[in-house]
């Protein structure tokens, strides 16, 4: 069902369109009928009908000064404008604001429908062409090579959850599964190469000699390509000036996997030498057991790749020949960090519950030293006071007194009491930071109020005012409002200024006219209609019954 409503200012006109259509069965409901233009924009604001039907001759604001607005703040609702023959020439002059049907009085209940399912039919064709499975489908196909390139760079540039490296490779089709994992980054070395290199230095114009950076990583990342297909092993692919191999081994043997990267990565070094004249350095990170901790692994082909310097270009360097890596060393990078401060501040104790045991996950307490161990524990308590000082919160409230040397990080047992506790602080917390939020949407509310009440007889307050007096934006102020005042801003400021009409009206001698100027309507008609509305009198019946008659 298509939502409509209805902008026609003459009673019997509006009841006659609404009686005489069956409009569920045309696939409409009117969710609202509006007098004047004024009242239609507050309820399209409110409703977001796909269909609006607005007479053009209506008081406070007229249908094209309507449509003016409507295009403005809801481009995609469909306009159909209620013309008079005398106004056809009027009307016409609309059409820049991209009217989508004219209907010329007098009409039968049966030129509306037509117009009507002229404007669903078009309604369908956007949604159609927006869920065309084929076009979608189309699109993503040819998306699909960047898109699993950038999944790729992920897996080696930040920490992804377990869940979304499966949901992922399986989207994409990469093939995942297996019990160890490793990280190579294949680099051009851009430095010219003396003799004993064995790369001539005459001859031909080679891909070396174009300088061209981008062409040499890509014919690279070709001969790689061939090599592991060749092999059926691991997979290359480009990630900022590099090539990157992943390893990927079905068996538990480290050596196995070790053995088979760095036959690949010699072969791809001297491939690339004797093909493309150019020379390349590789560097080969630790094995891990998880896809998760690839990153890690690319962490430390990354140092391995620093031991050029020392070493030399030219070769295939293992972060293990050069760096001792007999324990496992605990990740708590920037991405992870901001990953359990968003869930603390926003998420729900599911997630902060998910997020602490991807923390925690595929760890080897064995392998872990002691003093590894508390700086982790120590990295991840000092994100949880940040996020506390922030809030503003005493940390004794929610954290206690019992942490505050790094030796009593040794209270717990094992690493699943670490993690009850980091999720029991961390929970506190949140609760926290929610009670905090809410006491401080009640505050600006307040805050709000009383600005409002201060200055309602103004005829030109405007939740932009309100909003530069708060120091917020209106998009933030708008839904807060919404949400704790069950109401807009525009019906709360109607009902503060109607308020205030009826205490004077029972109070002093003024007119209605005066009464509308002090309380900010800047139209006395627009004021009595409002206030007929809202109490189903006029200004003068009102006053005349207040008093007794």
């Amino acid at each position: 069902m298509y939502k409509l409503i209805l902008a026609e200012d003459e009673e019997d006109v509006r009841e006659g369109i609404i009686a005489q259509i069956d409009w569920e069965k045309y696939g409409f409901e009117v969710v609202e009928q509006a007098e004047n233009g004024r009242e239609a924009a507050d309820a399209i604001d409110r409703l977001l009908p796909d269909v609006v039907v607005t007479d053009i001759q209506m008081p406070f604001m007229n249908g094209l000064q309507l449509a003016e607005w409507i295009r403005s703040r809801h481009p995609n609702t469909k306009i159909i404008i209620l013309t008079g023959y005398d106004e056809f020439e009027y009307a016409q002059k609309a059409i820049k604001l991209q009217i989508d049907e004219y209907i010329l009085k007098p009409f039968s209940s049966q030129e509306l429908i037509d117009v009507l399912m002229k404007v669903r039919a078009a309604i369908e064709t956007e949604i159609a062409e927006k869920e065309n499975v084929f076009v979608l489908s189309e699109h993503y196909r040819k998306s699909l090579p960047v898109l699993r390139e950038q999944f790729l760079s992920s897996l080696v540039s930040r920490r992804l959850r377990s869940a979304e490296i499966a949901e992922k490779s399986a989207e994409y089709g990469i093939n995942l599964s297996g019990e160890l994992f490793q990280s190579s980054v294949i680099s051009i070395d851009y430095i010219r190469p003396d003799r004993s290199s064995g790369v001539p230095e005459a001859g031909p114009v080679s891909l070396r000699d174009t300088g061209d950076r981008n062409l040499q990583l890509f014919a690279v990342l070709n001969i790689a390509e061939e090599i592991c297909q060749k092999h059926s092993f691991g997979k290359v692919f480009i990630h900022r000036d590099d090539v990157v191999l992943l390893s990927v081994s079905q068996g538990t043997d480290e050596s196995d996997i070790t053995g088979r990267t760095f036959a690949i990565l010699e072969e791809i070094r001297q491939n690339v030498q004797r093909f493309l004249k150019l020379t390349v350095t590789a560097g080969a990170g630790t094995v891990c057991r998880m896809p998760s901790l690839l990153f890690n692994s690319f962490g430390d082909a990354l140092q391995a790749l620093d031991y050029r310097l020392i070493l030399g270009n030219n070769r295939v360097i293992w972060i293990e020949d050069v760096e001792s890596r007999s324990s496992q060393m605990l990740a708590y990078d920037e991405l992870t960090q901001q990953s359990l401060i968003r869930t603390i501040k926003l998420g729900t104790v599911q997630e902060l519950r998910e997020v602490v045991d991807e923390l925690f996950g595929g760890l080897d307490t064995a392998q872990v030293s002691t003093q590894d161990y508390q700086i982790f524990l120590l990295e991840i308590i000092t994100s949880i006071l940040r996020v506390a000082k922030e809030a503003g919160s005493e940390t004794n409230d929610f954290i206690g007194s019992g942490i505050s040397s790094l030796t009593e990080l040794n209270k717990f047992n094992n690493m699943g009491e670490a993690k009850q506790w980091i999720i029991t602080v961390c929970s506190r917390l949140m609760d926290t930071i929610a009670s905090e939020r809410q006491s401080s949407y009640k505050q600006l509310i307040d805050q709000a109020k009383d600005y409002i009440r201060a200055h309602y007889e103004e005829s030109d307050i405007s939740i932009g005012r309100v909003c530069q007096h708060l120091h917020i934006s209106t998009g933030y102020f708008s839904s807060i409002f919404k949400k704790e005042m069950k109401m807009t801003f525009v019906s709360y400021l109607l009902q503060i200024r109607l308020e205030a009409a009826k205490e004077m009206l029972r109070s002093t001698e003024l007119k209605a006219f005066e009464i509308a100027e002090r309380i900010g309507f800047a139209d006395p008609n627009y004021f009595s209609f409002c206030f007929r509305k809202k109490y189903g009198q006029s200004p003068k019946e009102y006053k005349n019954s207040s008093r007794g008659g």
